[in-house]
């Protein structure tokens, strides 16, 4: 049984006339009397009974209309949910992001147009970190991510550079170091700090701890270890000590907390976004396009 099948029954079912049926299929009249006799043999039973004027449908062939005029709807509304994806006009795309960079700019102007471009599609968001982010888009829990690129990243991946934010210092408000005019980060060898743990993201850490040794902060006095910005920026309010942030934190940053530059600190964090080369996701391509930034062009790893 084929589709033409059941769509040759349904004109037959509801003209009663073999000769009106075939003209609004355009098709043979002889040709359509086979095709629904081929139907009936299929399925055991008769669909009408033939009059010398037409045909009348049956008992049985009543029932199986009504089934056969749902079962079409129903294919036809899969084949349009299957075009909405096959355009990239419906279907899932799933895209983490670092929070503690994402409050301003490019990250929810990105999910904000795609909302807006692509209303009949699901964006499912994941906060994470950058490393939880690169291994989910490479075993395809995810189809793309803002992340940190201080790192190599696999040459599966692609990666568009949509950002690059410089560290500050987060300090109490009345902190010794707010009044220092210009800071230097020698000028931070006494000061108690917040920071992250290495395995959170080893390459930023390991750089970081050679920018502040090439500055004269050699062993920085760590009393306290946190996974994110959010958490130090926390940490800092409560006067536990200072902490580097990403500039970005402006955005987020508590009222007791001031940001201050460190003159001789030299480590800016790119920002990209990150995707398989081999996801053919209609969506994801339409994303990535949307989000690109002017002057920057998206780059491969090879």
């Amino acid at each position: 049984m084929e589709l033409r099948h059941l769509r040759y029954f349904v004109a037959v079912g509801e003209e009663q006339h073999y000769g009106r049926a075939a003209e609004r299929l355009r098709v043979a009249q002889p040709a359509l009397s086979r095709q629904i006799q081929d139907l009936e043999d299929e399925i055991g039973f008769k669909l009408f009974d033939r009059l010398p004027r037409g045909v009348k449908i049956s008992a049985a062939g009543k029932l199986f209309l009504e089934d056969t005029r749902r079962i079409l709807q129903q294919v036809h509304e899969a084949m349009m949910r299957a075009e909405r994806v096959a355009c990239g006009q419906s279907g899932t795309l799933r895209v983490g992001f670092v929070e503690s960079i994402s409050w301003h700019g490019v990250v929810p102007e990105s999910f904000r147009q795609f909302r807006q471009r692509q209303p009949d599609a699901e964006l499912q968001l994941h906060p994470l970190r950058s490393l939880e982010q690169v291994e989910a888009i490479r075993t395809g829990r995810l189809d793309a991510g803002f992340v940190f690129s201080m790192a190599k990243i696999d040459r599966q991946l692609a990666q568009l550079q949509v950002a690059s934010h410089n560290l500050v210092l987060a300090a109490p408000k009345g902190h010794p170091l707010t009044k220092v005019r210009i800071l230097r980060l020698r000028d931070l060898r006494d000061a108690a700090f917040v920071w992250f743990p290495r395995w959170a993201h080893p390459v930023y850490y390991d750089r970081l701890m050679h920018e502040c040794f090439r500055g004269g902060l050699k062993t920085p006095h760590i009393i306290q270890e946190a996974v994110d910005h959010s958490t130090m920026l926390s940490l800092v309010s409560c006067r536990l000590g200072v902490a580097f942030v990403s500039e970005a934190a402006r955005w987020q940053c508590p009222r007791g907390v001031v940001l201050l530059p460190v003159m001789d600190l030299d480590l800016p964090l790119p920002f990209a976004l990150v995707w398989r080369k081999d996801n053919v996701s209609t969506l994801l391509a339409k994303f990535v396009a949307d989000v690109r930034v002017p002057g920057v062009e998206a780059f491969a790893k090879r």
